[in-house]
């Protein structure tokens, strides 16, 4: 059986709809990171750098990096509704999108929700977070003209998990603002969301995603250490 460290406020729920997905047997050990437990002894002794999500497999390893596990679990597993094989025409542009998802959004969306880690002073906060949100709606255009040429999905008619894995930081940027200014990444967000295994899971991130934008306009200098 696999073991999933996750929890509120993070990305293991990616990871949770491909193992739900895929029907995979796995345990949830929720991780409170508002309290610190990613910063505790124990968890450092699992994942040093001190990051949620982590997967422990059946051969007990311990692997992270969201993009990573939601890739060996789909080719481990086989789930070629979810992944294309290496052998299919469609493996590489399903890879330019996950690679431009994990390393061109994701990332800002880390400095738009954790501003306070990438200034040195706390009245430079704010710049960092608009610039951030900026930087992330400049990509989800040109997400939006590419589904516009060949969607509705990343993959055309074929649906994979790079349409969730957007979809997710769609409802942790500012997903009513999005969908207003960018009808192709609107479409696919309505599609995914109306998936039956998908509801759940977008409902709760964007539940988290709403409670953390109040946690942090009650605190700008920062929820999460």
């Amino acid at each position: 059986m696999y073991i999933l460290f996750g929890g509120d406020f993070t990305r293991a729920t990616l990871v949770q709809w491909v193992l739900e997905e895929g029907k995979i047997e796995y345990e949830l050990r929720k991780i409170n990171i508002l309290h610190g437990e990613h910063r505790s002894a124990e968890f450092l002794a699992i994942n040093p750098a001190g990051l949620v999500p982590v997967l422990i497999t059946p051969e007990g390893d311990a692997l992270y990096e969201v993009a990573a596990l939601m890739l060996y679990l789909t080719d481990r597993h086989q789930l070629t509704e979810l992944a294309p094989t290496s052998t299919d025409p469609d493996r590489g542009h399903f890879l330019s999108a996950i690679f431009h998802i994990a390393g061109d959004i994701q990332s800002e969306m880390k400095r738009f929700h954790f501003p306070h880690r990438f200034s040195l002073r706390s009245e430079d906060s704010a710049g960092v977070q608009g610039l951030a949100k900026s930087l992330v709606l400049s990509r989800l255009s040109v997400m939006n003209t590419r589904l516009a040429q060949r969607g509705p999905y990343v993959l055309g008619t074929r649906f994979s998990l790079a349409d969730f894995y957007l979809c997710f930081w769609v409802a942790y940027l500012d997903r009513k603002a999005v969908c207003m200014q960018l009808p192709s990444i609107a479409k696919l967000y309505k599609m995914v969301r109306a998936r039956a295994t998908a509801i759940p899971y977008l409902e709760e991130t964007e539940r988290m995603a709403d409670a953390y934008a109040k946690m942090m306009s009650q605190n700008p200098s920062g929820v999460i250490s």
